[in-house]
């Protein structure tokens, strides 16, 4: 039996979020932030698919302040709002079935700031929920750290794939055969890093979530920073030589918001970080010039669908994007 993820863009029975843990800073008002940034995103995606929000029992009477009433609140035991990362990859087989692969996460890589004694067992907990096959890995990874096009194809990096905290004891071809098993790949295109911001205290070391992604018709998003100051201008320059020679793709530079810096420095702000859901598109926006512009990239890309935009800005502050907070589950 063979095991396909499909393509984002394929249609989803639902989309799993989890609600954001307190504590964020020591500023009060920054736990609100979060609820309403994780919220807005939840609130936009209902509108066209079914939400499933896992939160604690303690948070529920908070959460129902700040979301649609249609989104479903499934009670759980997790640590963190980052699903994309925790929750399974969602796999389908030739008879239409369903499963979830549960990958090990050790908080990207055993960081010394993170907690995930809760978080390792989120992918199985959704797997329950969903009433569908558990499938393990014995890979550490993430579900930002990969990206499919369900046609065999997968893009991923080299820092966060075979770092350290992960997987150094592996081969780059170990890595790629558990892949390939795992998501029905056949072809792995190796970046060789992320974006600058995420190698910081907080970051995951080089999520391709953020730097690339496959669209429709044998096309690839990547993220364009144009201003020679930045240091992700000769990343971006060094991801699209790489994309170049991976083939016959059709590239499509998205140019990175204008904003350079936040008070923590450079910023790793992405419209890469999307989320696509059936019949729209959730894009991050950042109160930019440049908000406009990615939003006309994705409706060309997307015709059909309408694109959200969705202020993500909180969400990076806190290490991710939208993409980074959800996850779908095939049809």
């Amino acid at each position: 039996m063979t095991w396909r993820m499909p393509a984002e863009w394929q249609p989803h029975e639902c989309t799993w979020m989890g609600w954001p843990a307190k504590d964020y800073e020591e500023d009060p008002t920054e736990n609100d932030r979060a609820f309403a940034a994780w919220s807005a995103v939840a609130n936009a995606i209902v509108r066209f698919e079914p939400v499933k929000m896992l939160i604690e029992p303690q948070a529920i009477e908070t959460a129902k302040k700040f979301l649609d009433h249609r989104v479903e609140l499934v009670e759980a035991s997790f640590d963190d709002g980052w699903l994309r990362d925790t929750g399974p990859s969602f796999v389908k087989n030739e008879a239409g079935e369903v499963a979830g692969v549960n990958w090990i996460f050790n908080g990207w890589g055993a960081t010394s700031w993170a907690i995930w004694a809760k978080d390792q067992h989120a992918a199985t907990q959704i797997n329950q929920f969903a009433g569908v096959q558990s499938i393990d890995s014995k890979l550490i990874n993430e579900g930002g750290g990969i990206h499919v096009d369900g046609e065999g194809n997968l893009l991923l990096t080299e820092t966060v794939q075979l770092g350290e905290g992960r997987n150094s004891t592996w081969s780059r071809q170990e890595v790629e055969a558990e892949l390939h098993a795992k998501l029905g790949t056949k072809r792995a295109i190796w970046i060789r890093r992320g974006l600058t911001r995420d190698y910081d205290e907080f970051g995951t070391r080089g999520h391709i979530d953020i730097v690339a992604c496959f669209a429709p018709g044998n096309t690839i998003l990547y993220h364009d920073q144009q201003d020679e100051s930045h240091p992700d201008f000769s990343v971006s320059h060094e991801v699209k030589r790489t994309l170049e020679e991976a083939g016959d793709f059709n590239l499509i530079a998205v140019p990175a918001p204008k904003t350079l810096k936040d008070k923590h420095g450079w910023v790793d702000y992405s419209y890469i970080n999307h989320y696509l859901v059936n019949g729209g598109v959730i894009l991050c926006a950042f109160d930019d010039e440049n908000d406009a512009q990615a939003k006309a990239i994705l409706e060309r890309c997307y015709p059909d669908r309408e694109v959200v935009l969705v202020d993500a800005t909180p969400i990076f502050a806190r290490g991710g994007g939208i993409h980074c907070i959800t996850q779908q589950q095939p049809k």
